[in-house]
């Protein structure tokens, strides 16, 4: 089932996601359904949140990337927590799902170590770097209600004010179905 992603503005997104039970939904299915609609929105991941649900689980696929060497990963995670963040903070511009059509600069460190369970309820603690550590620090930020516009500067949030609140009222263009807060 593919999902609308709910825009900019929308409560869900600002708030912090709650642990599953195992047991407690079909987790399969609901893994499944994040990644249709990730891939019908050629995305690379999407956070529970953004298709409404404020549960911490988010998926990643990072095989769209074409960026050489580094490994690719298709994972799904469930109730992780970030255990240690290192290295020298780097700046990559980001999008959003979300936020259709504004990218920014944000500065991540390179190396995580995270503890999660997939979809099968399977508990792993893995290190990652590089692109796909900051694919799982975005979506991290999603469960814990941060979006990436909250990590740039105050001057930046100010020149973006107007495209953000166009977003929450439907004034954007997506290739994909979304749900808008303030949309009439």
């Amino acid at each position: 089932m593919i999902y609308p992603i709910v825009a900019y503005g929308h409560p869900v997104l600002k708030k912090k996601g709650k642990d599953l039970e195992k047991g407690e939904i079909d987790v399969k299915t609901l893994v499944q359904d994040m990644f249709e609609t990730m891939y019908n929105a050629n995305g690379v991941g999407l956070a529970a949140p953004q298709i409404g649900k404020s549960l911490r689980v988010f998926v990643i696929d990072t095989d769209p990337i074409d960026d050489g060497d580094e490994p690719k990963i298709k994972q799904a995670f469930i109730n992780p927590q970030i255990l240690d963040e290192e290295g020298e903070e780097w700046a990559f511009e980001e999008g959003c799902l979300s936020i259709p059509n504004i990218r920014e600069d944000v500065e991540r460190k390179p190396n995580i170590r995270i503890k999660y369970f997939d979809e099968n309820w399977d508990e792993h603690e893995k290190e990652f770097d590089g692109f796909v550590a900051r694919v799982i620090q975005h979506e991290y930020d999603h469960i814990e209600g941060v979006l990436f516009t909250d990590h740039v500067s105050a001057f930046k949030k100010r020149l973006l004010k107007g495209k953000l609140a166009n977003i929450s009222k439907g004034k954007v263009k997506a290739d994909y179905k979304m749900l808008f807060p303030m949309k009439k």
